[in-house]
């Protein structure tokens, strides 16, 4: 420890707006929480570039006692934040994943007032921890839905959920090698007698019925098997998925 100079954040003027981020060489700044916080004050060299870029004044240069400054630590620092940039920078843009506004006016028109009655009829749900041998699998109709299908759709408990056993899962999020694996596994214990596959017209929602269909060709070739692909608000766009395209064992189909 050492006494010499280092910045100070007035946090009840910072508005969190981040000028002050590329302002300092060393990447001892981030925003936290909405404010701009000194995260390591080994990082800090006490030049003060950072202060010329605030807009409200919020950080100055004082004296007080705090660790040496690490010229090799804050390098380092650097070298990581830079790696990290150029990774996310390389991330593939996931056209499921682009911010879409409705207007109420466009959205389908409100159902009659009724009394809703729930219509599930078993749990858990998740793909990823149901039990293959649970017993409400068994000869069930079985529907497999992306976990994002029920928002898009008012009645999915009416239209979708009576009188069959659903399993819901992100093809986007989890392991669709986990997925492939696993309904067969269902397919082969369970023995269901029909299967719907719910999805989203996202690309990526894709990897839901490609996994079914692939586990389905496998084990249980003659199980009857309807795809419907749900439109962002709520409109049924298309059933088809197309075989010889599935990232899932050997294919014949």
């Amino acid at each position: 420890m050492a006494i010499r100079k280092i910045i100070e954040i007035d946090e009840e003027k910072c508005d969190g707006c981040g000028l002050c981020i590329p302002g300092c060489p060393e990447g001892a700044l981030k925003i936290i929480d909405g404010k701009a916080k000194l995260v390591n004050e080994s990082y800090c060299d006490g030049m003060g570039a950072c202060i010329g870029e605030c807009p409200r004044n919020a950080i100055k240069m004082i004296e007080r006692e705090a660790p040496e400054f690490d010229e090799e630590g804050a390098k380092h620092n650097i070298a990581l934040i830079s790696a990290r940039s150029a990774q996310i920078k390389t991330w593939p843009a996931c056209p499921g994943s682009a911010v879409r506004n409705f207007d109420d006016s466009t959205a389908a028109p409100p159902l009659p007032e009724r009394l809703s009655v729930p219509r599930l009829t078993n749990w858990p749900v998740q793909l990823m921890l149901v039990p293959p041998a649970a017993d409400y699998l068994r000869n069930a109709d079985l529907l497999i839905c992306a976990d994002c299908v029920p928002f898009a759709i008012a009645d999915f408990h009416d239209r979708y959920l009576l009188g069959r056993k659903v399993l819901v899962g992100c093809p986007k999020l989890d392991d669709l090698n986990y997925y492939f694996e696993k309904l067969k596994t269902i397919f082969q214990t369970a023995e269901p007698n029909s299967l719907l596959v719910l999805k989203m017209e996202v690309p990526c929602c894709n990897g839901i019925a490609s996994a079914a269909m692939a586990a389905r060709d496998a084990v249980m070739p003659h199980l009857k098997m309807d795809v419907q692909t749900i439109g962002i608000q709520g409109s049924i766009i298309t059933g088809d998925i197309k075989k010889g395209k599935l990232p899932f064992g050997n294919r014949n189909a």
